[in-house]
């Protein structure tokens, strides 16, 4: 089943490749989507894709990059938007 969640990423997540990593990361894990930077220097993904592969990079969204400190995520599902590919924005 294909569902959308929303990830709220907070910590030393911007200036680190965090959205171009997570890009790739979504990528090969075949999920739609997009990863942001938000004013408060947080990074907002979107990810829709397979409830199991959404787990996955959930996962990945706790470490990052090497050089990223996450300090919390928050995620929510959302409603669902079909989307074939995932940007960075």
């Amino acid at each position: 089943m294909s569902i959308c969640k929303q990830f709220f990423v907070s910590g030393r997540v911007q200036g680190v490749w965090y959205r171009a990593s997570a890009q790739q990361q979504a990528q090969a894990l075949n999920i739609g989507g997009y990863a942001r930077n938000l004013p408060d220097g947080s990074v907002e993904v979107l990810a829709c894709g397979a409830e199991d592969k959404l787990a996955e990079l959930e996962s990945w969204l706790w470490q990052g990059p090497t050089s990223a400190q996450v300090a919390d995520v928050q995620a929510e599902e959302v409603e669902y938007r079909e989307t074939d590919t995932f940007e960075t924005r």
